[in-house]
């Protein structure tokens, strides 16, 4: 059995139950080799990970094929969904709560302070535009 810290190394919640230890991320370019490496997981596959943040999101991003679970673990964040139907919400969470993003919903974040969150992603098709 090998430990690894969720930060550095995503899990990926494959088809038959398969939890895999994914490589270290190492930014934005590690999310092509995750698709190559669990794309025929298709929209069943789940992306698990956790991520600190200091300073605001400076993009907005999208996943098609799922929804999306975004739990705060400590500090505060405040989300912005834009709906495939044109609405908009914006909702808070702080440590222990958490917010879904349905399937086609873009979606940002302002962070209060130091903010940790997990992060439950369907991410087939993940799509990106600048905030």
């Amino acid at each position: 059995m090998t430990v690894h810290s969720l930060e550095t190394h995503p899990i990926h919640l494959g088809l038959g139950a398969k939890a895999v230890a994914e490589p270290a991320f190492t930014g934005m370019e590690w999310y092509g080799g995750y698709i190559d490496r669990h794309g025929v997981d298709g929209a069943e596959g789940r992306l698990v990970g956790m991520h600190t943040f200091t300073e605001d999101w400076d993009s907005w991003e999208m996943h098609p094929s799922g929804d999306e679970v975004v739990l705060c673990l400590s500090g505060r964040m405040v989300l912005h969904q834009e709906h495939a139907d044109g609405t908009t919400a914006t909702v808070a969470i702080g440590p222990g709560e958490y917010a879904i993003n349905p399937p086609g919903t873009w979606h940002t974040a302002d962070i209060a302070g130091e903010t940790n969150g997990l992060f439950i992603t369907a991410g087939m098709g993940t799509q990106h535009r600048p905030r």
